[in-house]
């Protein structure tokens, strides 16, 4: 695996992955290697490292979603960003594929989910419920090609499986997430859900930082979507 080409930005405090589908942020009960592990060993044998490397993750995205996780290489970096996470100082964008289903062309969802633990999967209702918690998203219709269109999301709240929930709501599931309704599964096993987009001030220098990631270049449809044709 080479984990180089997946970094997309690094500096002292900071090292934002592109995560390709299947790939875990941090250990689970799976047991699987995780990223998290994978590149404590990557810095250690590159900057040749005595000891432990310190490495902490701001935030998760789903074991089947692609896109950026960014991981902190300071305590001081992992603390400020946490906090910046929780009170929602960190932009995220997200692409999601979907069918041709008729849908509004942008539009403000507000539901209500709830997690059930033992399906590992998020229950919508319409109306404030007792335990679920509010989600809002907001998404536009970007790019429409011949059996797909592509979304473009603004996360309000992060809940678990939120924009999966939401869309399958609707009535456009994610191509390739089985679990809330699509049809089949994706070649890689994965869902056509991308985290493109992070904007956020830099916990220690304070400048502005914009980052990008490339949609997976392995899936015609992604790569469909991202041509400028």
């Amino acid at each position: 695996m080479n984990l180089e080409s997946q970094i997309i930005y690094e500096d002292n405090h900071l090292l934002v992955i592109n995560k390709k589908a299947g790939q875990l942020v941090q250990g689970d009960k799976t047991g699987d290697l995780s990223l998290l592990e994978l590149i404590k060993d990557f810095i250690k044998k590159r900057d040749d490292k005595p000891g432990n490397v310190f490495l902490g993750l701001v935030h998760r995205i789903d074991r089947p979603t692609s896109g950026l996780v960014i991981y902190a290489k300071t305590s001081k970096a992992l603390t400020r960003l946490t906090v910046m996470v929780k009170n929602r100082e960190v932009k995220k964008t997200y692409w999601a594929i979907v069918g041709k289903e008729m849908i509004p062309k942008s539009q403000r969802l507000i539901h209500y989910l709830q997690k059930n633990e033992k399906t590992n999967k998020a229950t919508v209702f319409i109306k404030p419920t007792d335990k679920a918690k509010e989600s809002i998203l907001n998404y536009q219709i970007i790019k429409t090609l011949d059996n797909y269109q592509l979304l473009e999301i603004d996360l309000e709240t992060g809940r678990h499986h939120q924009i999966r929930a939401q869309l399958s709501k609707i009535g456009v599931p994610i191509k390739g997430d089985l679990k809330y309704g699509a049809p089949r599964s994706n070649p890689d096993g994965g869902i056509s859900l991308h985290a493109r987009k992070l904007e956020f001030e830099h916990p220690v220098t304070k400048e502005k930082v914009e980052i990008f990631a490339p949609v997976p270049q392995n899936d015609a449809v992604w790569k469909a979507c991202e041509s400028n044709d």
